[in-house]
């Protein structure tokens, strides 16, 4: 049996976390106004089915790993920040993606995007939230694979969205300089979105 307001919480709680600017909606926008819709697709199926399947493992018993061993999520946190870093770095020195500079151009691959979802510090935040605050929703498994249906199918509404809204602004984002400028400021924005993650004890 499935709780029907308890579904609904969910639902507004999950739009609530994953249409609000984090690290992957907005790599997803630089990459869209960078690449175009169509090239950036594997990141938005990388993004979607990796961050689900992360939520299905929890899920299904790594939380209990974690809360048994509170270091592992200290350590996840300084390597999950470590990478975002990196990230923001290749970000703010890519160029328009016609640039013929060799090894730039590419956007995130399936396989790069999912395996990001696992230092991923606010996906985790997300994940733990949605299984501790709504496991009643249904019966376990139930209730994960529920759970991860949902996310899935409201974090590929997100990560569209965030995709065609860096895809609107190529034809406002016309110059060599404006692309370098908005890379600058969307690694900018990725590296505050880290600011959260940090104040934690």
């Amino acid at each position: 049996m499935i709780s029907q307001p308890l579904a609904a919480a969910f639902i507004v709680f999950a739009a609530a976390m994953l249409f609000t600017p984090g690290p992957n909606n907005i790599m997803l926008m630089a990459s869209g106004l960078n690449y175009g819709f169509r090239r950036t697709l594997p990141h938005v199926a990388g993004v979607t089915i990796g961050f689900s399947f992360l939520v299905m493992v929890i899920g299904l018993g790594l939380g209990a790993v974690f809360a048994a061993f509170p270091v592992l999520h200290t350590v996840l946190k300084y390597v999950g920040t470590a990478y975002l870093v990196y990230l923001a770095a290749m970000i703010a020195r890519s160029g328009p993606a016609d640039t013929g500079r060799a090894g730039e151009g590419r956007p995130m691959t399936f396989l790069g995007a999912a395996l990001f979802q696992w230092v991923n510090v606010k996906g985790w935040v997300i994940a733990i939230g949605a299984i501790t605050a709504y496991a009643a929703i249904a019966a376990y498994p139930l209730n994960i694979a529920l759970l991860s249906v949902l996310l899935f199918v409201i974090g590929l509404g997100s990560s569209l969205t965030w995709v065609a809204l860096g895809t609107s602004l190529q034809g406002l984002v016309k110059s060599p300089r404006a692309v370098r400028t908005f890379n600058i400021v969307m690694a900018v924005l990725l590296l505050a979105s880290l600011y959260p993650v940090l104040r934690e004890p």
